[in-house]
C-alpha cells in the first residue's frame, strides 16, 4: 500500500513540474511560480514520507532546481548565478558545492579474492573479462570486454567482486557512486564524467590497468521520465565515454565495472555498453558457511555448529549474516553491561552460543525476499552475457 501510495506522489509531483516548466516557457511567471512550489511539495512530502524510498536522492536535487527557479523568476538572483547552484542539494545551499575530489575514492581498497566467499561461476567470469586480458592482451585479437554489469539483490558481493578484481591485476581504482554524481554534479556533470574517464585513461597508461567502479549505476543509467537537462547532458556524456573505452584501436586496459540492485530499469541503449553481464547470485549453502567462519572468526563461541546456520539461514544475504554475528555479540556484551560487570575492567562477556544465534535469526528476517529473487532469475534469463 505503501508502494503505490509513493508512486501516486511522484506521479503527482512530476505532473506539477511539467505543468511549470511549460508554463515557465510561456512566460506565465506567476502561475509557473505556483506550480513549481507544488512540485517542491510534493517531492518532499514524498521524501519525507518514505525516507528509503530509492530516488529520494534525484528528487530532492529536483526540488532545489526548482527551489532556485522561482527565485530566478521572482527577481531575487540572476540567471547567472542560478547556474552556478544548479544541482546543489538543499542542504548544501549554504555550503561549498561538492567538488570532484569529494566523490571520487581513488585508493584502492585492500580486498583478495579470498575476501570473496563462494561466487565461484562470478570469479570466473571476471577473470575471463578482466584478469587474462591484463596479463596477456596480445592473445584477444578481437578485443575484450570493456563494460562489466554486477547485477543482483544487495549485500551479496559486488562492491567486494570490483574491488577485489583492482587488487588481483594491480589497477588504479576510481570508485564513485552514481547517485552522487546525478544530485551534486548536475551543475558540471558532463564535465566531471569526462575528466573521470580521462584521469582512469592516464593511470591505465601509466600503471598498466584502471578500473572505474559505478555503484548504484541504475541512478545514472536507468529509464528516467520528465528528465532535466542536465541529467541528458551527463548520460549523454557517459554513453559517449563508454563508447570510447570500447574502441578496439585503443590499446589502454581500461574498465568499467557497475553495480545495480535494479537492473530492469536500465536504459536499453546502455545494457549494450556492458558486454558482460554478470549476476551476483544470494549465497548458496557452502557459501553461507564460509561467511559465517569468516565473521564469527574473532568471537568467543560455545559449541556452536556453523553449519547448522549455515542451514537455517537459507534466503540470507552476506551482509545480512554479517548483522546477524554483529547481534549476536551485542547480546552478550549488553549482559555484561547490564549486569554491571562492565566496570571491571577484566571482566569478558560470556561465550556466545548456539541459542544465541537461534534466538537473533529468529528475530531477524532476510532482507531479499523470493519475489524479488524471481525477478533478478527472470532477468537474468533474458540479459544474462557471462
Amino acid at each position: 500500500m505503501a508502494f503505490i501510495a509513493a508512486h501516486e506522489l511522484e506521479a503527482a509531483a512530476i505532473k506539477y513540474a511539467k505543468e511549470a516548466t511549460r508554463l515557465d516557457q510561456q512566460g506565465s511567471k506567476g502561475l509557473a511560480i505556483t506550480y513549481y512550489q507544488k512540485a517542491i511539495d510534493a517531492f518532499l512530502k514524498l521524501v519525507n514520507l518514505y525516507p528509503n524510498y530509492e530516488l529520494n536522492k534525484i528528487y530532492i536535487q529536483r526540488a532545489t532546481m526548482y527551489q532556485e527557479r522561482i527565485r530566478v523568476l521572482r527577481g531575487e538572483i540572476s540567471e547567472s548565478m542560478n547556474e552556478q547552484t544548479e544541482g546543489r542539494p538543499i542542504s548544501e545551499q549554504n555550503s561549498k558545492q561538492a567538488s570532484y575530489e569529494d566523490l571520487l575514492l581513488i585508493e584502492k581498497p585492500n580486498v583478495k579474492w579470498d575476501d570473496v566467499a563462494g561466487l565461484d561461476d562470478v570469479k570466473r567470469a571476471i577473470r575471463e573479462s578482466i584478469v587474462y586480458p591484463s596479463k596477456r592482451p596480445d592473445l584477444f585479437p578481437l578485443g575484450f570486454p570493456r563494460g562489466i554489469l554486477l547485477y543482483g539483490p544487495p549485500g551479496c558481493g559486488k562492491t567486494l567482486i570490483a574491488a577485489a578484481v583492482a587488487t588481483e591485476i594491480d589497477a588504479a581504482f576510481f570508485s564513485v557512486d552514481a547517485a552522487s554524481i546525478m544530485s551534486k554534479w548536475l551543475g558540471e556533470a558532463e564535465k566531471n564524467v569526462a575528466r573521470l574517464f580521462k584521469s582512469a585513461r592516464e593511470a591505465s597508461i601509466k600503471q598498466g590497468s584502471a578500473i572505474i567502479f559505478i555503484d548504484e549505476i541504475d541512478s545514472l543509467l536507468g529509464v528516467r521520465y520528465n528528465e532535466v537537462g542536465g541529467e541528458v547532458r551527463v548520460r549523454n556524456q557517459f554513453l559517449k565515454e563508454m563508447d570510447g573505452i570500447m574502441d578496439k584501436g585503443k590499446s589502454w586496459s581500461l574498465y568499467v565495472i557497475g553495480a545495480t540492485n535494479k537492473p530492469w530499469t536500465l536504459d536499453w541503449g546502455f545494457i549494450r555498453r556492458f558486454q558482460k553481464r554478470i549476476y551476483v547470485p544470494v549465497p548458496d549453502f557452502e557459501t553461507r558457511l564460509r561467511i559465517y567462519q569468516f565473521y564469527t572468526q574473532k568471537l568467543v563461541m560455545e559449541n556452536v555448529d556453523l553449519k547448522e546456520l549455515a542451514r537455517i539461514s537459507e534466503g540470507y544475504s552476506g551482509s545480512d549474516i554479517r548483522d546477524v554475528c554483529q547481534a549476536v555479540q551485542l547480546v552478550v556484551v549488553s549482559e555484561l553491561f547490564e549486569s554491571g560487570k562492565y566496570l571491571d575492567k577484566s571482566s569478558k562477556p560470556r561465550p556466545i552460543t548456539m541459542d544465541d544465534f537461534k534466538h537473533v535469526i529468529s528475530q531477524r528476517r532476510p532482507s531479499i525476499t523470493q519475489d524479488m529473487i524471481k525477478a533478478y532469475e527472470l532477468w537474468a534469463e533474458n540479459f544474462k552475457a557471462i
